[in-house]
C-alpha cells in the first residue's frame, strides 16, 4: 500500500455526502447565525488544533457578526469530541475544528466511537497541514542524526520508549510508519495530549517523543530537544535546519496533520457555501495567515468536494495502515 499523501489527488475523488447536502432545502437559513456557534476542538486547550481554532473563531466572528467559541472536548483520540458533534443537529451551531486523528487514524483504534469519518460529518473547508517531528532528549539518546538515532533504537535491550499524543495521533502513526520502514522496535506510551508528553520527554524519564513541530519547535531551537527530521516533503522553514525523511532516504516516512473545518452530516448547502467562503476569505487576510503560519500550517484552502474526497483517500490509506495494526482500544 503507497502511504504518501498526494493532496492534489484529493480534488479528483467524489465527496460521498455532496449529493445529500445539495439535495436539502434551504428553509428559513436566511437568519443564520442568529446565535453563537461552537466550534469543538476534539484535544486539549493550549495545543496546535486549539490555536488554529481561536484564530479561525475571532476571524469569523469579526466577519459574520457572531460569536464562534471554542469547546474543548478531548479523550480517546479525538473522537470522544468528533462522536459529539457527529450527533448533533445540521444546523450549523455546532462545528468541528477536524484534522488527520480523529477523522483519519483514530477510527479505526476506536470501532465503537459511533461516527463515520466520511458520511456523519459535512467536510467544509481544509485549511492547510503541519508536518510531525522526530525527537529526542539530548541527554537520554547519544545520537545525533537519524541514522545514529535508528542504530542506537536497534542497539538497546529493550525497546525504547516514544511518547505522543496519544492512541491514533498522528505522531503514533509516524512511529508505526518508522518501526515498519527502519525494523526499529519501539515502545508506544501515549499521552493526554502534547503538553504532558514534552513534559516528561524534557524531564528525562522519556527518552523518544514525536510530536507535531510547531508544539516542539521552540524546545528544538532552545537545545532542549535534538531533532532528527520532519515528515513533510519539504524543509519547514520554522525549522529550516532540520531534514526530512525523504531526504534521509525514507520518503514513506511521511505523514502530514491537517486542519479543516468540518460540521455534522447534511448541513444545509447555504451554510456550507457561507462558512467556505468567510474561512477562506479569512485566511486570505494577511494577519490569519501570519498566525496559522507561526503555528507551522500551510497550504492552499480545499473546498467541500476536494476536502472530502481528501479524507475518502486517507481513511483509505491512513485508516487502512492503522487497521493493520489490529489494534482496537475500546
Amino acid at each position: 500500500m503507497k502511504r504518501r499523501l498526494v493532496l492534489a489527488a484529493a480534488a479528483a475523488l467524489p465527496s460521498l455526502g455532496a449529493a445529500a447536502r445539495l439535495s436539502r432545502p434551504a428553509a428559513a437559513q436566511g437568519a443564520w447565525p442568529a446565535r453563537p456557534v461552537r466550534i469543538v476542538v476534539v484535544f486539549p486547550p493550549g495545543g496546535a488544533s486549539d490555536i488554529v481554532a481561536r484564530v479561525l473563531a475571532e476571524a469569523l466572528s469579526a466577519r459574520m457578526g457572531a460569536r464562534f467559541v471554542v469547546d474543548n472536548r478531548a479523550g480517546a483520540a479525538g473522537t470522544i469530541g468528533a462522536a459529539h458533534v457527529a450527533q448533533q443537529p445540521a444546523d450549523g451551531y455546532t462545528l468541528m475544528l477536524s484534522n488527520t486523528a480523529p477523522i483519519v487514524a483514530s477510527p479505526p483504534l476506536y470501532p465503537r466511537s459511533g461516527y463515520d469519518p466520511v458520511r456523519s460529518f459535512t467536510h467544509i473547508a481544509w485549511l492547510g497541514t503541519t508536518p510531525a517531528v522526530i525527537t529526542a532528549n539530548p541527554a537520554a539518546v547519544p545520537a545525533k542524526d537519524f541514522p545514529e538515532l535508528i542504530s542506537w533504537i536497534k542497539a538497546q535491550p529493550k525497546p525504547p520508549a516514544y511518547g505522543t499524543s496519544g492512541n491514533g495521533s498522528v505522531p503514533h502513526v509516524l512511529g508505526v510508519l518508522i518501526e515498519r520502514e527502519t525494523g526499529a522496535r519501539m515502545t508506544h506510551v501515549p499521552y493526554r495530549g502534547s503538553a504532558p508528553m514534552q513534559a516528561e520527554l524534557l524531564g528525562g524519564s522519556l527518552p523518544l517523543g514525536f510530536d507535531v513541530l510547531p508544539d516542539t519547535v521552540e524546545n528544538i531551537r532552545a537545545g532542549r530537544l535534538r531533532a532528527f527530521a520532519v515528515t513533510s516533503a519539504a524543509r519547514q522553514p520554522m525549522a529550516s535546519e532540520v531534514p526530512t525523511t525523504a531526504e534521509l532516504g525514507f520518503p514513506e516516512i511521511q505523514i502530514d496533520n491537517w486542519v479543516g473545518l468540518s460540521g455534522p452530516a447534511n448541513l444545509p448547502a447555504p451554510i456550507v457555501e457561507r462558512l467556505r467562503a468567510e474561512t477562506v476569505a479569512a485566511l486570505a487576510t494577511p494577519e490569519v495567515r501570519r498566525r496559522l503560519e507561526e503555528r507551522g500550517i500551510t497550504g492552499e484552502p480545499l473546498g467541500p468536494e476536494a476536502f472530502a474526497g481528501l479524507v475518502t483517500q486517507q481513511v483509505r490509506e491512513i485508516g487502512g495502515l492503522v487497521a493493520g495494526l489490529g489494534m482496537q482500544l475500546d
